[in-house]
């Protein structure tokens, strides 16, 4: 879909929470897209206050790329408000099932991922059936690898750890060994492996910059604004356009 269908067809006024570099690049995206974006940092959203109910009138959709700190927190605020949500910060999964149940009890919507690009959640899939046939061979131990930029605060980051849980899921039961490296500006790098004594496999994952994540965020605001339910962006993939 091209980005003037968007702006006729789509149009939506986000709010977005956090002025990182993906937040940032979401934003941009937004504008090219036509969409009106207004933008909130720590500042702006102090005590809550950018999530106060009068101000999100006319707002169709909450977006957060902000920290674990403050992310449970505007996700209350956004639910008190009654507003659709997309998540994309990591570091809160720990209180997803609470986040669930509050989310569904308002009769909200959001979609949360560890990372909103699509490559990554094919990705996501392509790993899983990966390791229910490796679960298979036991003579195959499994590793996990990611590196991202040095500003990134979370390691192991959520994708890699997303992985690992993906894997479990799979019945891939065996401890899979997970390490980190933070280094310059690089957008995320996620590598899953499985070693014997007889040979290597290695699945990659390299994003070229935080684009696609911008991209899958907006495309995941689309289709949540005006619906209720607690989503994983992967779960909604095959219903966007």
């Amino acid at each position: 879909m091209c980005p003037a269908c968007d702006a006729v067809h789509d149009f939506m006024n986000i709010l977005l929470l956090g002025r990182g570099k993906t937040g940032s690049l979401v934003a941009d995206v937004a504008r090219q897209r036509g969409h009106e974006i207004q933008v909130a940092g720590a500042a702006e959203n102090s005590c809550g206050q950018a999530l106060a109910t009068e101000k999100l009138s006319g707002i169709d959709v909450v977006i957060d790329f902000t920290t674990p700190s403050c992310v449970v927190s505007n996700i209350e605020g956004s639910i008190r408000a009654g507003k659709t949500m997309v998540v994309g910060t990591t570091g809160w999964f720990e209180q997803i099932s609470v986040v669930r149940e509050a989310v569904v009890h308002a009769k909200t919507g959001l979609v949360w991922a560890a990372n909103f690009s699509v490559g990554v959640n094919l990705f996501l899939q392509t790993v899983a059936q990966a390791a229910a046939r490796f679960a298979k061979h036991p003579e195959y131990e499994a590793w996990g690898w990611e590196i991202h930029h040095s500003a990134k605060k979370d390691a192991p980051s959520g994708t890699l750890k997303k992985l690992a849980e993906e894997m479990r899921a799979a019945g891939y039961t065996r401890p899979v060994s997970l390490s980190s490296n933070r280094a310059g500006a690089i957008p995320g790098t996620h590598e899953i492996g499985f070693d014997s004594v007889a040979d290597s496999i290695t699945f990659r994952h390299t994003a070229h910059s935080r684009e696609g994540f911008a991209r899958g965020a907006l495309q995941a605001a689309r289709w949540v604004a005006g619906k209720k339910g607690f989503y994983e962006f992967k779960e909604i993939l095959a219903e966007l356009s």
